[in-house]
């Protein structure tokens, strides 16, 4: 037999095409049960997590964002990552939104209806009255560890419910800390998921809220939850 005709014939054989009746091959058969079975979830998972990771190291972190047009505060633009909701910012336009974004991240910007969809159904959710506490993620990695404290703090205060700067101040120990609280309240990358707008000063007086309309948009947040009547 020449060479060709002997490569020809192992190809055939490799191939399944001799027209002999071939033997099953155990370890074969084994593996195709494992392929019908499909990979196991915590393996993926895990696999997953460590794409991020290295994706995160490279600098190749993706930034997913969308504009919710359509509320009684006006335009909401959020932005979420794999570690869950980084930005909420109200009457926004897409480009101030983005240069705000790239100050805080060097991942790259992505529009996508799909991956905010299940924030903006929250929020919409909260502005029809049907929700009263938001069920998400938050994303606050890139802040400093105080202002992770405050904002984590003032997300325990209830729908429908106040405090005041002092307070929060006390709560995370550091009871003559009430200014610093304020300021970072006022730089809340996240209003009204994390309620900012339900913290007042000593007095009761509406103070320091920089989303939308000012005062007017956290008097009328504070109406809407019942909180106030004025």
């Amino acid at each position: 037999m020449h060479r060709d005709e002997m490569q020809e014939t192992d190809l055939a054989g490799w191939l399944g095409d001799t027209g002999e009746r071939l033997m099953p091959d155990p370890m074969l058969a084994a593996l195709d049960d494992l392929y019908a079975i499909g990979p196991d979830p915590i393996a993926t998972r895990r696999a997953q997590e460590k794409l991020r990771e290295t994706l995160r190291e490279a600098g190749h972190e993706v930034v997913y964002y969308d504009c919710l047009g359509d509320t009684p505060v006006g335009p909401l633009y959020v932005a979420v990552t794999e570690r869950g909701l980084l930005a909420v910012q109200m009457e926004a336009e897409e480009q101030g939104f983005l240069a705000r974004l790239r100050r805080r991240t060097r991942a790259d910007l992505v529009r996508s209806r799909a991956r905010t969809a299940p924030v903006f159904r929250q929020l919409e959710g909260y502005f029809a009255g049907q929700r009263r506490a938001f069920r998400l993620e938050a994303d606050l990695e890139a802040l400093s560890g105080f202002q992770r404290r405050v904002l984590e703090t003032a997300q325990q205060v209830r729908y429908g419910q106040i405090t005041t700067y002092g307070e929060i101040a006390k709560r995370i120990g550091r009871p003559r800390a009430a200014r610093a609280v304020g300021q970072a309240l006022a730089r809340n990358p996240l209003p009204i998921v994390i309620p900012c707008h339900r913290v007042l000063a000593a007095d009761g007086s509406l103070t320091g809220y920089s989303g939308a309309q000012g005062l007017q948009t956290k008097a009328f947040l504070l109406r809407m939850e019942g909180a106030i009547m004025y």
